[in-house]
């Protein structure tokens, strides 16, 4: 199996950073060639018509980014928190301004 791809120069320490493969190769090959392409990538860029367009991960790697995604949105609110950034009110409080907001926009 043949694939026309590019791959960025930059390497991780174990396999190649990212690759980018078009749709009409995944049109042609299936969806099974992630497996083997995933084995010696971090990610697959799927280009569609000349453009990139979508990111295919290995689940375990997905994970990762979520946990790091999570580990930032911890420290931004513990920021906002240090800060004074936030204000203390009830549940029907909130709620109340939710209801507020959706009416005014």
């Amino acid at each position: 199996m043949k694939y026309n791809y590019h791959y960025n120069t930059l390497k991780s320490t174990f396999k190649d950073t990212m690759m980018t493969i078009t749709a009409s190769e995944i049109k042609k090959n299936g969806v099974s060639m992630f497996d083997k392409l995933l084995d010696r990538f971090d990610e697959l860029i799927i280009n569609v018509r000349g453009k990139d367009k979508f990111v295919v991960l290995d689940i375990e790697r997905y994970k990762e980014f979520r946990e790091h995604e999570l580990d930032i949105a911890h420290m931004k609110v513990m920021q906002d928190i240090k800060d004074g950034n936030y204000k203390s009110q009830t549940a029907s409080e909130h709620i109340k301004e939710l209801k507020l907001e959706l009416q005014n926009s």
